[in-house]
């Protein structure tokens, strides 16, 4: 089937489902693959559980006659050609979004800021690969005005492919770091594959990139484009500085160097949130959202999924950073925990994963900071954090961490808890 016959099939149902178990009524499935299951075996069920339509691409799976079956070649590569198809039929402004850390909790402060005067469109979650940009994209609808899409990579080439699906108008690089070198090869790497939605929109004709002044690894990679800057000097787009970080952050901003101050508390967790922030003031000031509306969201934003988030319990104040770690972000949560004006400083940390050959140098260096900074107790997670050199308390798993926190459990800490998502630490937050 051409993709233009395809994409009214898609304009005439109600949404686009690649979940068998999610199948609104009058839907489009895509059966797509994975490396336990076969989408197409679901597609039966799925059609009988509401969906219109059925695109698969093993005919066995089709029932003779039933014209709600697609037959295609590749379903993943069809979801792909339909979302950029959709993309560029509608038009709509795409803000393209990637770096090493922070990107989320960045795209979802742009997002609360473009809101305040916009119907905005942006990924959610972190449904940022390459099933999730065009599932995203596949749910843009006319009245969106803009559209915020998330673009993760573990591994080279990865943002350009993304980017030549979502085709983003303007582009922002939260920053690079040490992350997933299992995939990208060397730190090099990150920075040319992060660097590849530059690429992309050096291309683009009336592109604008969003850019940390304060950040040498970006301004290195982003000569011949359109800069919008933000950052600590005073003549920037959008400048400012933090003003209080106990335990939330605080900041001020202003537009250029004879702009109005603006005070923002925030319900965000850490210094190494600022520039996230700044970029959501840029953002909102550069569409033309009103100071007082891009003060009034980031106050309001709440962290969710264990992103920067403090939470209180009976026994001890948990800040919750365990959705994910690197050597990058693992460093900016210690050095901003041990600049945090608290008493009995705790750290619950799980091992940082992807790092390949650098794992243990990676994760000795992270030990090696922590025994300076005097922190009253310390508890690590995991086989490379064992591996390191040193006396902290350690267990092999979560679990085995649980285990010992029934019987003996920490009380009236401030404890930062952070690691990477597969040591699974979010699940010790009930028993402290």
């Amino acid at each position: 089937m051409k993709l233009s016959a395809l994409y009214q099939i898609f304009l005439d149902c109600n949404e686009v489902t690649t979940d068998s178990r999610n199948c609104p009524d009058g839907s489009l499935f895509i059966a797509l693959k994975g490396e336990s299951f076969n989408g197409n075996a679901f597609a039966r069920q799925a059609l009988n559980d509401g969906c219109a339509f059925a695109v698969i691409d093993e005919s066995t799976y089709a029932v003779e006659g039933d014209k709600r079956y697609i037959l295609v070649d590749n379903c993943l590569e069809t979801l792909q050609q339909l979302a950029n198809y959709h993309r560029r039929q509608l038009g709509t402004r795409i803000i393209g979004i990637t770096g090493t850390n922070g990107k989320t909790t960045t795209k979802e402060l742009i997002s609360t800021v473009l809101s305040q005067s916009y119907n905005v469109l942006y990924t959610q979650g972190n449904l940022n690969n390459h099933i999730g940009v065009p599932t995203t994209l596949l749910r843009l609808k006319a009245e969106h005005d803009l559209a915020v899409i998330e673009m993760g990579a573990n591994h080279q080439g990865e943002i350009r492919f993304l980017c030549n699906i979502a085709e983003p108008d303007y582009g922002i690089i939260t920053n690079v770091g040490k992350a997933h070198l299992e995939g990208f090869g060397s730190f090099e790497g990150v920075i040319k594959t992060k660097g590849e939605l530059y690429d992309f929109l050096r291309k683009k004709e009336n592109s604008t990139v969003f850019i940390h002044n304060d950040n040498s690894y970006l301004m290195n990679i982003a000569s011949g484009l359109n800069l919008i800057r933000y950052g600590n000097d005073n003549e920037l787009y959008i400048n400012g500085k933090v003003t209080g970080n106990s335990p939330y952050l605080t900041f001020e901003w202003k537009a250029g160097k004879d702009g109005e101050f603006h005070d923002v508390a925030t319900q965000l967790i850490g210094e190494y949130n600022f520039p996230n922030a700044l970029a959501a003031v840029t953002i909102g000031h550069y569409f033309g959202v009103e100071p007082n509306g891009i003060d009034k969201a980031l106050a309001g934003y709440v962290p969710q999924n264990n992103r920067s988030q403090l939470k209180k319990t009976i026994d001890n104040t948990l800040i919750i950073d365990a959705y994910n770690a690197n050597p990058t972000s693992m460093m900016a949560a210690l050095e901003n925990f041990r600049n945090m004006q608290v008493p009995h400083k705790m750290l619950i940390l799980g091992d940082m994963r992807e790092l390949g050959a650098d794992s243990l140098m990676e994760h000795q260096r992270i030990v090696d900071f922590i025994k300076e900074s005097n922190f009253e107790k310390v508890i690590v997670v995991g086989a490379q954090f064992a591996a390191a050199q040193h006396s902290f308390t350690t267990y092999p798993n979560a679990q085995a961490l649980i285990q010992a926190l029934q019987t003996q459990k920490p009380q009236n800490y401030t404890i930062l808890i952070k690691g990477s998502n597969g040591i699974k630490l979010s699940s010790i937050i009930d028993y402290l």
